[in-house]
């Protein structure tokens, strides 16, 4: 049985979805060219760097993507900003910035956090108690 490009990409537990999609290419190199998922293309990205100059350039590439939020981000919230300016400096090489204050940043502004915090209080306004177990109708 041959072995398809894609099975590199199960062993490294990536999302059946990606997985799925990615099959219909001959190579990454072609699936490369016709994604349209950053999140897919990030991670594969992450796993796949090894020295300090790849990983500096894939925060460069994920801060460029996580600039495009910040519109969304409530007026007065300066957290992800400062965020992404701090592991900007770090991927940078910027003197005195290390992972650590990265770390720090991005704690700061977990904004996703925040918001799924904020979110829960809507489902329980749909579901003030948990559904019931038994059968789907």
């Amino acid at each position: 049985m041959s072995k398809h490009w894609t099975d590199k990409l199960v062993a490294m537990n990536a999302c059946p979805d990606a997985v799925e999609w990615a099959r219909a290419y001959s190579s990454l190199t072609a699936a490369w060219k016709a994604c349209e998922r950053a999140d897919w293309m990030l991670w594969l990205a992450g796993k796949l760097c090894c020295t300090i100059p790849q990983r500096q350039r894939l925060v460069l590439g994920a801060c460029a993507c996580a600039r495009t939020a910040l519109k969304y981000v409530p007026k007065g919230e300066g957290h992800p900003l400062v965020a992404i300016q701090t592991a900007e400096r770090w991927a940078r090489g910027t003197h005195g910035v290390t992972p650590e204050d990265v770390r720090a940043a991005a704690y700061a502004a977990d904004a996703r956090t925040k918001a799924l915090s904020r979110m829960s209080n809507i489902v329980r306004k749909h579901y003030p108690i948990p559904p019931r177990w038994g059968r789907r109708r």
